[in-house]
């Protein structure tokens, strides 16, 4: 009798743990957002509003702008990158000199500390022409709001390489802000392994964003070509100067890094109607393409920053 018993005790504890272990293979997993998403969309809404009035550098828009990035990095815990945030720097185009300021902040390695990631965006744009404001939502104010979702992703997932997020001025005038970077850096070149620039990712009508670049480094091809993005969003090669279509390899600041040889991503879209025209404004952006090429972007960087460079 006492054995039946047992018996009984063993199956029933047996058929218990699998209907558990079922449970918890049935139940659904919910993984926390890497940024908030209201967030994102608040930022690019703002920093393309007419407050803001186009942000063209060396304008009262600009400063604005400038402060805003500032505030939100000091918000997110993102420290500058030396002593203050801001890289004064002078640009004397067709005889006209304009006084810009790129910004930039920096978040140590937990592993590489000496190693560095530079990921950027331009806050620059056209400002007013003719009397009307372009304020450059997708051109660039969505590269400038990813900045902000990376941050608030880095204070809960600490890199192992060391990241500068930068902030760059003077990218409508000639690349100028990046150029200055490169050429009068805080840090020596030789220790920045990558630079991922972001520039006009939050509308596609074919829900397409570009990574350009990995025609000239193998390391950065393999991520690219074996990353899986969500069934939201299409992740492509090209335009690199080699399969026929526009060569963006020197369309934004990613170019000033490569004349140095380091190696880079540039994340962007197609041109729209919108490009550089006063209706490049947040009604027009695409939300849901905007927050998954963020992710995207996010996701990317996190395979990158555990190679050994």
């Amino acid at each position: 009798m006492l054995k039946k018993i047992f018996t009984r005790l063993i199956i029933t504890s047996v058929i218990s743990i699998f209907c558990d272990a079922q449970s918890q293979v049935n139940k659904p997993t919910f993984t926390k957002p890497l940024f908030d998403e209201s967030l994102l969309l608040q930022h690019i809404q703002t920093l393309s509003s007419d407050i803001f009035e186009g942000r063209r550098t060396g304008t009262k828009g600009a400063i604005k702008a400038k402060q805003y990035i500032i505030n939100q990095f000091q918000t997110l815990n993102v420290k500058p990158l030396g002593k203050r945030y801001e890289q004064y720097f002078v640009i004397n185009k067709s005889n006209k000199i304009y006084e810009a300021e790129n910004v930039l902040g920096f978040i140590k390695g937990s592993h590489y500390p000496k190693k560095y990631i530079v990921i950027s965006a331009h806050y620059d744009h056209e400002g007013i022409k003719g009397g009307e404001i372009y304020n450059g939502a997708d051109d660039d104010a969505s590269g400038i709001s990813a900045l902000f979702a990376f941050a608030e992703f880095f204070e809960k997932h600490p890199p192992k390489h060391s990241v500068i997020l930068a902030a760059f001025d003077g990218e409508e005038l000639g690349l100028k802000g990046s150029k200055y970077f490169v050429n009068n850096s805080i840090i020596p070149l030789k220790n920045i392994i990558v630079n991922l620039n972001m520039d006009m990712i939050s509308r596609s009508d074919k829900n397409e964003l570009f990574a350009v670049g990995t025609r000239y480094n193998k390391s950065l091809k393999h991520v690219i070509s074996n990353y899986k993005p969500s069934n939201k969003i299409k992740l492509s090669t090209g335009h690199n100067g080699e399969d026929g279509r526009d060569n963006w390899t020197y369309s934004s600041d990613h170019a000033s890094f490569h004349e140095k040889e380091i190696p880079f991503l540039y994340f962007g879209v197609d041109d729209h109607k919108d490009y550089h025209q006063p209706t490049d404004d947040f009604e027009n952006i695409h939300p849901e393409f905007y927050k998954e090429a963020v992710k995207t972007i996010i996701s990317v960087f996190k395979k990158i920053d555990i190679l050994p460079f």
